[in-house]
């Protein structure tokens, strides 16, 4: 089983995730300039308003065990997003996957489905996963949709959760997918992606 300190690069047929590293700050703010993201409130991409005290914060996570921050990158190179493993917890065999975004262009893509689909299998079959949440903004209905076309459970909403930087407290709508559930939602994800062929 993979030691859960050591972050893989997971490559896909559109999509590479690899770890994300000092150097991506300036790629990030451009990326989430696509689309104005940081004006969305409720997306963590809110907090990018320094882009390298943003990077270097994930990238102590990292380095403390909590985290781990990928880069998204489309098969020529160009950096797009980001994701992570975060809450980590090695003992209990269970991580969350979040702090994702995208750049506007790669949206609705089947970009992120497949990013999903790699990480979910190797949080499932290389680190021996009990459970993968998914946590998002009570009022990003976007993001609470597409989470919920991967085929995760809804465990319920966490309310006054978060004390955001804004002074508004966050209600967290939080999602599950546990060890003998993942069969059948990757072959959801298999079979969505097989739509952008």
């Amino acid at each position: 089983m993979t030691a859960w300190t050591d972050q893989p690069v997971l490559q896909g047929r559109t999509v590479t995730l690899r770890p994300l590293v000092a150097g991506d700050a300036a790629a990030l703010a451009a990326a989430a300039a696509d689309g104005d993201l940081t004006e969305l409130f409720f997306a963590n991409v809110s907090q990018l308003t320094d882009p390298q005290a943003f990077v270097d914060a994930a990238i102590k996570e990292r380095d403390y065990g909590r985290a781990m921050p990928f880069a998204v990158e489309t098969p020529d190179g160009s950096l797009v997003g980001m994701t992570r493993y975060m809450r980590m917890h090695a003992a209990h065999r269970r991580l969350e996957i979040g702090g994702t975004f995208y750049a506007r262009s790669v949206q609705r893509t089947g970009l992120n489905t497949e990013a999903k689909l790699l990480l979910l299998a190797h949080a499932f079959d290389a680190m021996g996963c009990n459970v993968v949440q998914i946590r998002t903004d009570w009022f990003n209905r976007r993001s609470q949709a597409a989470i919920e076309r991967l085929g995760v459970k809804r465990d319920g909403v966490l309310r006054n959760h978060q004390l955001m930087p804004d002074g508004r407290m966050r209600d967290l709508v939080v999602y599950s997918i546990i060890a003998s559930e993942w069969p059948g939602v990757r072959q959801n994800l298999c079979h969505l992606l097989s739509r952008y062929d």
